[in-house]
């Protein structure tokens, strides 16, 4: 996420929020943000969202996700929102959402659903 420039806005139980400005390093040849990137802060604000109601000493893994997208990315940035449907022992369901943002303009680029799976922390050395 850091290698995107992307950024946490907003953590709550279940519920991340993370935005992603647009730059050249993210855009596609038409100047919208790629797909690939607004999937990816997507996936990981989904992951975020359910680690926030995981025990400690555990660490969260996407299992499986899909998204829409709805248009085209335009905008200053993409603000991505993951959040938790069901939180299970094993397997958590997530919503996933994607909005450019453009000044007051809020445009659904991308919507999802996410399934991540909670597995213990491996053992550091």
């Amino acid at each position: 996420m850091a290698h995107l420039g992307a950024r946490l806005t907003h953590v709550a139980p279940g519920r991340v929020h993370i935005v992603l400005p647009s730059r050249p390093e993210v855009t596609q040849q038409n100047g919208y943000v790629h797909a690939g990137a607004t999937s990816a802060v997507a996936d990981t604000a989904g992951g975020y969202a359910a680690y926030t109601l995981f025990p400690a000493d555990t660490e969260v893994l996407t299992v499986e996700y899909k998204i829409n997208l709805l248009a085209p990315a335009v905008g200053d940035h993409i603000e991505a929102i993951g959040t938790v449907l069901k939180a299970g022992r094993t397997l958590t369901v997530c919503t996933l959402e994607a909005h450019a943002v453009q000044g007051e303009q809020r445009t659904l680029v991308a919507t999802g659903q996410q399934t991540l799976m909670r597995v213990a922390s491996p053992q550091r050395t």
